[in-house]
């Protein structure tokens, strides 16, 4: 990941869609870069697994994993993220999975924008380990 944020913005100030719409591409970095690390998967498979773990309904099987442990400031984004009104939601989601996805995707956003790298391989560590 990126790790030297030097963009002159304040995410407090930002939308929750914006911050979703940052923090979608920080989410799929990161399950991307997981799926690479000592893997000789072919490209067409990382692909499909990164589909599967991006999608709505996974990230928000995963929000729920996150939420005990969530900063009240955290949770808060998260909130805002989750009770906006993205639009349409996708045919193969449900509308409860799309608005969770936007809240964790909000929460990876501000996190980013905050310089708050460490927080969100936590948050991203607890997220993808499995049950």
């Amino acid at each position: 990941m990126i790790e030297n944020n030097s963009f002159d913005i304040n995410p407090d100030r930002l939308s929750p869609l914006v911050l979703a719409f940052i923090g979608d591409t920080v989410f799929d970095l990161l399950v991307r870069g997981q799926l690479i690390a000592g893997c000789e998967t072919p490209v067409k498979e990382m692909h499909r697994a990164a589909s599967a773990m991006v999608c709505a309904r996974a990230q928000s099987v995963g929000v729920k994993k996150i939420l005990p442990v969530l900063t009240q400031e955290e949770h808060s984004v998260f909130l805002r993220g989750r009770n906006s009104h993205p639009g349409a939601v996708p045919k193969n989601q449900t509308s409860a999975d799309y608005h969770y996805a936007t809240g964790l995707e909000s929460l990876f956003g501000w996190l980013y924008l905050k310089n708050r790298f460490d927080r969100i391989k936590e948050l991203f560590s607890i997220i993808t380990v499995s049950d």
